[in-house]
């Protein structure tokens, strides 16, 4: 690691810790050269996961737009913000261990109905319904139905 103030490239490390979000480790370090010290911090740095629309397209894999679908099905729920955090948690790293680094938006939308459904019944027929896009009363009786 090189000095931000002489430019040496030897330093040593006083302290690591990991940050709050625990995707990175914040270290302290001191120069080997001048003795002033800095802060560095290390990440995992991944590959981009690319989502599959059903058109064709390609965009990148955004956990922020799987939370807000899972937010508003779960409003006035007693559903935790831990407990979609974790939901998507989970669909991101099961996004990120696809070989490929592509995820069909279809599978992205059964995951987050199969861990809805087994969090609150009323937040997964949200969910249901506004991403199965039902036409008529009926396909939404079958669903509810199948439950």
């Amino acid at each position: 690691m090189r000095c931000i103030y002489c430019g040496h490239t030897e330093s040593k490390v006083l302290d690591s810790r990991n940050t709050d979000e625990s995707n990175s480790i914040r270290r302290r370090r001191e120069c080997l050269n001048c003795g002033r010290r800095f802060t560095t911090y290390e990440t995992i740095e991944t590959t981009p996961v690319l989502v599959v629309k059903t058109d064709g397209s390609r965009q990148p894999f955004d956990k922020n737009k799987v939370k807000n679908g899972i937010i508003k099905a779960c409003e006035k729920r007693p559903v935790s913000m831990n407990q979609i955090e974790q939901i998507v948690l989970d669909i991101e790293k099961c996004a990120q261990s696809k070989p490929n680094q592509e995820i069909l938006s279809t599978e992205i939308g059964e995951m987050v109905m199969d861990s809805l459904k087994k969090l609150d019944e009323v937040a997964f027929v949200r969910f249901a319904s506004v991403y199965r896009k039902f036409a008529d009363i009926t396909s939404f009786k079958k669903l509810l139905e199948n439950m």
